[in-house]
């Protein structure tokens, strides 16, 4: 991989990663765009979630303190199980397809991906139309069962185009949280998942040995996607808290599906 190749698919990452837009979907865009995807895309990937995750860990440094005093400090462990709940889902569906998923044509396909990044793009258009449980003060206060079915919603992010914050952010939304507590919420869940995913690829002696004759441009990659990241946290944060403001990210996937699908029907 190529310097310029590993500074692009960063900084896709780090803006992409928050924005509900889908970063596995641009991300495949981009490789797209710079003549196909190489041998290790994926494991690139995984790899450079690495810089994405410690922007997260910056932005919510205060929350993370907070949910530690909960459950070491005051025993109360319902929000930290909330979280646990959300991520069993995807865990599980993720042990058992993100290999097929990888390594299938179809999903790797642009039509597929066009496909997916509208669909959530509908249903953001549409959020303030589909039905919602009563309103929730914020994401402390979901029951296990929204918490599920959160983490059910989040399994479909494994389709490139659909969006791991665009997926949980809908479903936080139908469950009765606004914009911000759904996103928040989102976001917490994505640390514990990032976090996991890359302890497991680090647990790979290939994965060590493709880290140690990569690390220049992993370590590129990373720093882009962390400072990207963080910009893109404090954007997307201050953004959602407007009105239409989902509405306008799902148009912008809709308009996006569109021009790809006419560019692959042209090809």
């Amino acid at each position: 991989m190529q310097g310029y190749e590993a500074f692009w698919l960063g900084l896709t990452q780090g803006l992409t990663e928050f924005i509900p837009i889908s970063s596995s979907g641009h991300l495949e865009i981009v490789q797209e765009l710079m003549g196909g995807r190489s041998a290790d895309f994926h494991l690139f990937l995984e790899f450079i979630n690495l810089g994405t995750l410690l922007a997260l860990i910056i932005y919510y440094r205060k929350r993370i303190a907070d949910i530690f005093k909960e459950v070491f400090v005051k025993h109360n462990f319902k929000f930290a199980l909330n979280i646990i709940i959300t991520c069993i889902p995807v865990v599980i569906v993720g042990l058992l397809l993100s290999d097929f998923i990888e390594n299938n044509w179809f999903f790797s396909n642009m039509i597929t991906i066009a496909c997916a990044m509208a669909v959530v793009g509908i249903l953001m258009v549409l959020i303030e139309k589909l039905p919602k449980a009563k309103p929730i003060k914020d994401d402390k206060h979901l029951t296990w069962k929204k918490a599920l079915g959160i983490g059910i919603a989040q399994c479909f992010a494994l389709i490139p185009g659909t969006s791991r914050s665009g997926s949980t952010i809908v479903a936080g939304r139908v469950a009765g949280l606004d914009n911000k507590s759904a996103a928040d919420y989102s976001f917490t869940v994505s640390m514990v998942v990032m976090a996991g995913v890359m302890c497991k690829s680090i647990l790979s002696s290939s994965s060590r040995e493709y880290i140690a004759a990569n690390w220049q441009m992993l370590t590129l990659a990373n720093v882009v996607a962390f400072v990207s990241g963080l910009l893109a946290i404090h954007f997307v944060m201050k953004f959602l808290q407007k009105k239409g403001s989902l509405q306008a990210f799902g148009w912008y996937r809709i308009v996006l599906a569109a021009i790809i699908i006419i560019f692959e029907l042209l090809k």
